[in-house]
């Protein structure tokens, strides 16, 4: 009796035991079903990041390139109909002058949009007055429509200034190429805006810039070469320049150094060309000599006060025989020769100074077309044409008569 009692206990003592091992076991299978499960779901793919400022504005610039390209071969074609000479003419210039900006602003790898050309009449957008004209009713009859070259002129200005807006706010060389696209687009939006009569609205920037932005004359420190000429008994403790710079501040005392020098050499030659130069040029020649006067001194205050070290101002130019042979076309070439500089300037500038060094190359290649010299595709950059990305070759249509837009290479 007692053994079998034993027996008994021992028996009903294992049950629990298996269940609590059997509840262990599907935990355990359990939590292997979930984790496996958990590994093998895939995550929500996180979404891309927003490309780059400068990279958003390169391709709007590209992308409007290449539509206003092909609204310029339909006005060239259809103002050749319509025996409409210089509004033909500008067309065509147009057509190169877009050629070559989307070639310098398209990526290697990057395929051309197709683009139709826009039939006459046709917009590809509406502006702002013919979308409000077109919203009031009027019991008259409508203006008749603008011709595909006013209408070229029109979205050539707009283009150029949002170009324009985005190099003030693009990295370092993207708003030199920007800038340099927005104001040679603007030049050619007002050579058809004149051909065809059409009204263009003034655009910031189109007028001389004042003093460089955080510097005047009164609180600009010497120079190290004026410190060092600089001896006892000047009457006034002479401010020293702090040795300690970034490398930010270095770079732009360096680019307006050398807008110093060639405001220096363009003074020195619009003073020797005045008595040369016929009549009927003087009276902008010489507004043109006090822009750069005003120039040389706005960007030497503004090297001193980033710590530049200038050079004297040197006695004189040597005049070639081209210069006194025809001293207007060499006034051309000198302005042409100064953009790069401001170009420089551009990159390396930010916030206000930013402004004032587009201000200043817009105000330079007006002064450089004046003289009828070019400003390049894009003002203030040498592009070497052989480095840009083809066109497709659908989209290589020569412009009619084969006239080539200013400053093509």
């Amino acid at each position: 009796m007692t053994t079998w009692s034993v027996v008994n206990d021992d028996t009903t003592g294992s049950g629990p035991r298996r269940s609590y091992f059997r509840y262990a076991v599907f935990a355990l299978a359990a939590a292997v079903v979930l984790s496996l499960g958990f590994v093998l779901i895939p995550r929500e793919p996180e979404a891309p990041a927003p490309p780059p400022i400068s990279e958003q504005a390169r391709a709007a610039a590209f992308a409007d390139t290449v539509r206003l390209r092909a609204l310029a071969l339909a006005a060239g074609d259809a103002a050749g109909r319509a025996g409409q000479g210089p509004a033909a003419a500008a067309s065509q210039r147009a057509v190169t002058l877009l050629t070559m900006q989307a070639r310098a602003l398209m990526l290697p790898a990057e395929a051309l949009p197709a683009a139709s050309p826009t039939p006459p009449g046709a917009s590809n957008s509406a502006s702002p007055a013919t979308a409000s004209s077109s919203a009031v009713p009027s019991s008259s009859a409508p203006p008749p429509a603008p011709s595909p070259a006013a209408e070229l002129a029109a979205a050539l200005h707009e283009s150029g200034a949002r170009r324009l807006a985005d190099a003030e706010k693009a990295d370092g060389g993207m708003a030199r190429l920007l800038g340099g696209t927005g104001i040679t687009q603007v030049l050619a939006a007002e050579e058809l805006a004149a051909a065809t009569g059409t009204p263009l609205a003034t655009l910031p920037g189109t007028t001389l810039p004042g003093a460089f932005p955080g510097f005047s004359s009164s609180s600009v420190p010497p120079s190290p070469a004026a410190s060092s000429s600089a001896g006892p008994g000047t009457g006034s403790p002479v401010a020293s320049c702090t040795t300690t710079r970034t490398q930010g501040g270095a770079d732009l005392a360096s680019s307006l150094t050398s807008v110093v020098g060639a405001e220096q050499e363009l003074v020195y030659a619009y003073q020797a060309a005045l008595t040369r130069l016929p009549p009927a040029s003087l009276a902008p020649a010489s507004d043109f000599l006090t822009q750069h006067e005003d120039l040389r001194h706005a960007a030497r205050d503004a090297a001193a006060a980033q710590c530049a070290v200038l050079p004297p101002t040197p006695a004189g130019y040597a005049l070639d025989t081209a210069f006194l042979a025809d001293p207007a076309a060499a006034l051309g070439v000198l302005e042409a020769g100064a953009l790069p500089a401001y170009g420089d300037l551009v990159a390396l500038s930010a916030g206000a100074g930013r402004g004032w060094a587009l201000a200043a190359l817009q105000t330079a290649a007006r002064r450089t077309a004046f003289w009828g010299a070019s400003p390049g595709p894009v003002a203030g950059v040498i592009l070497d044409e052989s480095a840009l990305p083809q066109l497709p070759a659908a989209d290589r249509r020569p412009s009619p008569g084969g006239t080539p837009a200013p400053g093509t290479p």
